[in-house]
């Protein structure tokens, strides 16, 4: 499983972060525990800077971009009325109980669906039981 192995190094690289950012190490794990699962791979590369130098574009006349500055005053948002959070209370309300309703009817369908399949298969099942005398 190769996602757990990317999941503990990344985890080893990130303590391994925190330990030198703050000089401490973590109190996640105790004295005695192995942290064998958490080996700490890393890899320093070097890198080359190189400098290129552009040609600038050529020279065109200076026109100044027009620049239009919009102060707008913060949008105040208007208090949520109590009535607009009591109707939809009550609007969610009334879903809700309407379900409930709705899967009530439908489990009372089911139980006399069945126990009618369950008569019927009772009265037309062969009696083997012998005759009282």
């Amino acid at each position: 499983m190769k996602w757990i192995r990317e999941r503990d190094a990344l985890i080893a690289q990130t303590m391994a972060f925190i330990q030198s950012v703050t000089g401490k190490k973590d109190g996640l794990h105790s004295p005695g525990t192995e942290t064998a699962a958490f080996a700490v791979t890393t890899e320093f590369v070097a890198v080359r800077t190189v400098a290129v130098e552009a040609e600038p574009p050529p020279a065109s006349p200076a026109q100044p971009l027009p620049v239009q500055i919009v102060v707008q005053a913060p949008v105040q948002l208007a208090p949520p009325r109590a009535s607009d959070f009591r109707s939809e209370m009550q609007d969610r309300i009334a879903n809700f109980r309407k379900h409930q309703e709705r899967f009530e009817r439908e489990r009372e369908e089911y139980c006399a669906a069945t126990l009618s399949k369950v008569r019927a298969a009772i009265r037309e099942a062969p009696s083997d039981r012998p005759a009282e005398k």
